[in-house]
């Protein structure tokens, strides 16, 4: 994260670092949000997986090939003093990777592991017709792993995102009254996060009430909110590519002593294991003592999804707290949402997301962890 480092031009003096690492003279990069990092170019790409764009990188050069839909977008959000060499020449993608690997007489060419196999098989092909020898080599999620680390442009953005979604968070609570049905709901909450600034949905909002908050991922319905109901929306602001990740449980009038119980472990479990994160730590031990708190308060069958994963172009991002092994590196943006859920009678997730650095978790999330009762 120091400031060198910060930008495009910092993401691709990373990439080569690794790229001379691995002994790779080049890499080609297809997936739109490796080349959102990659280049910074922002309002151009479309997330469609059509794949109309490659990038070819080397040692000392960076290609882009876009076609007629996209170029004089990508001419101006990169501006004149950008790096990339932008092309349009006619003809397919992979011929046109192949034709650049035999110009710059490359022996190795690292792809994606995503690469669709009929845009492999094709730059295989371009290759053999040109009489290169030249291997591709899987990444390994080796761009995955550099976007973990988050610079200071991207932890800006993702700041600007997570306030439009706090204020969301405001207006809902005075907006949120018995007779309302999820959708409605889900509806002003989007509604409002674009009249904030938001020029994206970080991912389709869930709004759930009542016993539907004891499905993780409920999908908003036409059910009428009553007094008395858990309502939890889990949602977010896009911007600039990049994304914002919250989560809030609120009940609609006094809550009943379990309501109240359920919400005050919940919120033990995030502030506990929040109290925990540092850089360094291995993800499953975070991820096993929000499981152990459920658990001993006798909730631990109600709980079983992971305790937070990375955000950032995409909303799910490396790295995580789960069931798997791995380090969490300073400079990672990530979430912490633990849940109960109980079936049949509802449930609390709490989630806020933020950088973990050296000394511990620091939130962009500025909503209250206080349980919200919205008089009615």
């Amino acid at each position: 994260m120091t400031e060198q480092l910060s930008g495009p031009a910092g993401r691709i003096e990373r990439l080569r670092t690794l790229m001379e690492e691995r002994g790779y003279d080049a890499v080609v990069v297809r997936d739109e949000a490796n080349l959102r990092w990659l280049t910074g170019a922002r309002g151009v790409f479309d997330y469609t997986f059509e794949f109309p764009h490659a990038a070819f990188i080397t040692a000392d050069a960076t290609y882009l090939h876009t076609d007629s839909r996209y170029l004089n977008s990508f001419r101006e959000s990169l501006g004149e003093s950008s790096p990339w060499q932008l092309d349009q020449e006619e003809g397919t993608i992979p011929d046109w990777a192949a034709a650049r690997a035999a110009a710059c007489r490359c022996r190795v060419v690292a792809v994606e592991d995503d690469m669709q196999i009929g845009f492999y098989r094709s730059l295989e092909r371009g290759l053999e017709d040109r009489s290169v020898a030249c291997s591709l080599p899987l990444m390994h999620g080796d761009i995955q792993r550099l976007r973990a680390v988050k610079d200071a442009a991207e932890i800006a953005l993702m700041r600007e995102a997570q306030a439009i979604t706090d204020a969301a968070f405001t207006h809902m609570c005075s907006f949120i009254k018995p007779g309302q049905t999820e959708k409605e709901i889900r509806n002003e909450l989007e509604r409002f996060m674009f009249s904030q600034g938001a020029d994206a949905l970080a991912f389709g909002s869930i709004v759930a009430s009542g016993p539907n908050t004891a499905n993780p991922h409920a999908v908003p319905s036409d059910r009428v909110v009553e007094k008395g109901d858990f309502v939890l929306m889990d949602y977010g602001a896009g911007l600039g590519d990049y994304r914002s990740d919250m989560t809030r449980t609120v009940v609609l009038g006094e809550p009943e002593p379990w309501q109240r119980d359920l919400y005050d472990l919940v919120r033990r479990c995030h502030e506990e294991c929040a109290a925990a994160v540092h850089a360094g730590v291995d993800g499953n031990d975070i991820f096993l003592l929000s499981r152990r708190i459920i658990a001993d308060a006798g909730f631990g069958e109600y709980y079983n999804h992971g305790l937070g994963h990375g955000v950032g172009i995409d909303i799910h991002e490396q790295p995580n707290f789960g069931r798997k092994r791995g380090v969490v590196p300073a400079g990672a943006v990530i979430t912490i949402e633990p849940g109960v859920y109980l079936p049949g009678r509802g449930g609390v997730r709490l989630e806020d997301y933020g950088v973990v650095t050296e000394k511990g978790f620091e939130p962009f999330t500025a909503s209250t962890h206080e349980l919200v009762v919205i008089d009615c």
